[in-house]
């Protein structure tokens, strides 16, 4: 097995968030908003799609070496199961679910002749006797078979739990905002199950220029939308934690001084500032090739400096609000009552200050999380993102530039680069939405 840095980095941070919530399950200010969002069907399917991401990320984390033969190359157990689809490449272009390649060239009948046609796909519908006749049915035939089998599979462990829980669990599988989530995982499992189905026959994405199958390019990229908006946050978070809510309790000169750093750091416009490091990191690479022989190591440690980097940039707007909040809480008759027995500073902080700002965090963190995965977008669209050899939806429109500009236009990689990032994003987005209704005070959530 081969642990990359941002893979330690995402198991770290599983083991922190299981270690958070360990310590937070039972306290009052947390269980009430948790139990609002249980209640609420917007945000418990949303955050049912975000797990159906997180665990195809987490997939995609698990790195190792094939066994001799398979080549020397470092694969994910993602990769793993989608052998069938990083090896059925074609020659160039092809649409989805076409049998043809999408431009014409000159082929060699079995005759000997040769004629300007569009010639077979290697792969895509090779199976087929006559493509002219058979293509439609056979590609509504395997979609139906593989929703039907997806179908199957979540009734099936649908009736297993129900049948395995006692009644007063039963009741909670059928409430209304069960029933929702139950919907949302059929729709989920049965629809992923069918692609996946018709990947193994088709391209279902169609291939890019290179050929390779743009379903798996978008599938990959999963894990490079989550690793940069959860690094950057585990980056971020401890900076504007400590800076804002120092800057806000003790003020006078530590106010200052920290007031200066994020006004100077907001000052630099951050698009330079990340190119910049990206400069800085290749140069380094280029210094010391022998530290990076394999690709997805390059790729990583430029994945992880772009983490870096974007942790540093983002975190003076979260303490902003923590150094607003702090001021407020400081004058507060708890913490005056604290100061005037004698409490000492560093449990203040902790009793009274910290848990009283956390719904700020929760809800800026959760809300920060889908501008992060855009972010990435856009900088991998200007060439100063990710490494281009890393899957994601940023290198994905980015190639899908110049392939709108042909003719015939190839328009299905930035179809499913947005597809893809459009559902991570919008249940991100409605998921900050129900967070910062449980959380937010004035809100309501301790009403």
């Amino acid at each position: 097995m081969i642990i990359l840095w941002t893979d330690a980095l995402i198991f770290l941070l599983i083991a922190v968030m299981l270690l958070l919530g360990f310590y937070l399950r039972g306290k009052e200010y947390i269980k009430r908003p948790m139990q609002q969002i249980a209640r609420s069907k917007t945000g418990m399917m949303s955050l049912t799609v975000l797990i159906f991401f997180v665990v195809v990320g987490l997939l995609d984390s698990i790195h190792f070496k094939p066994p001799e033969g398979h080549g020397n190359e470092i694969i994910s157990a993602l990769d793993y199961w989608a052998t069938p689809l990083r090896e059925h490449s074609e020659k160039t272009y092809s649409a989805p679910f076409a049998v043809y390649l999408y431009s014409k060239e000159m082929m060699t009948l079995p005759d000997g002749t040769e004629q300007w046609g569009y010639p077979r796909l290697q792969f895509g519908g090779a199976h087929l006797a006559d493509p002219e006749t058979e293509h439609l049915s056979d590609i509504l035939e395997k979609a139906f078979y593989g929703w039907l089998q997806g179908a199957g599979l979540v009734v099936f462990f649908m009736v297993l739990l129900v049948s395995l829980l006692r009644e007063p669990h039963k009741r909670f599988i059928v409430s209304p905002t069960a029933k929702a989530v139950w919907a949302v995982v059929f729709l989920v499992v049965s629809v992923n199950y069918m692609l996946v189905y018709l990947s193994a026959y088709y391209h279902v994405f169609g291939t890019d220029k290179v050929g390779e199958d743009v379903f798996y390019q978008a599938i990959k990229s999963i894990r490079t939308g989550l690793v940069i908006g959860t690094l950057t946050t585990l980056v971020m978070l401890p900076m504007a934690l400590v800076f804002g809510i120092m800057a806000g309790f003790f003020r006078g000169w530590v106010d200052d001084v920290i007031q200066y750093v994020y006004t100077t750091l907001n000052s630099i416009p951050s698009v330079l500032l990340i190119a910049a490091s990206i400069l800085m990191v290749q140069v380094y690479m280029a210094a010391h090739e022998e530290k990076f022989t394999s690709v997805i190591v390059r790729a990583d440690m430029r994945l992880l400096f772009l983490c870096l980097i974007l942790g540093v940039t983002s975190w003076t707007g979260l303490c902003r609000l923590l150094r607003a909040e702090t001021l407020k809480l400081r004058e507060m008759e708890y913490v005056q009552a604290a100061q005037a027995m004698g409490v000492r500073r560093r449990v203040i902080l902790l009793r009274h200050i910290l848990p009283n700002v956390m719904h700020i965090v929760l809800i800026s963190v959760v809300l920060d999380f889908s501008s992060l995965v855009l972010a990435e977008a856009v900088l991998s669209y200007i060439n100063i993102g990710v490494d281009p050899t890393t899957y994601s939806w940023g290198n994905m429109i980015n190639g899908a530039r110049l392939e709108m500009a042909r003719e015939p236009v190839v328009w299905w990689s930035l179809t499913a680069s947005f597809i893809f990032m459009f559902a991570l994003v919008l249940a991100a987005n409605l998921f900050a939405d129900t967070v910062r209704d449980a959380f937010d005070p004035r809100r309501g959530a301790y009403e």
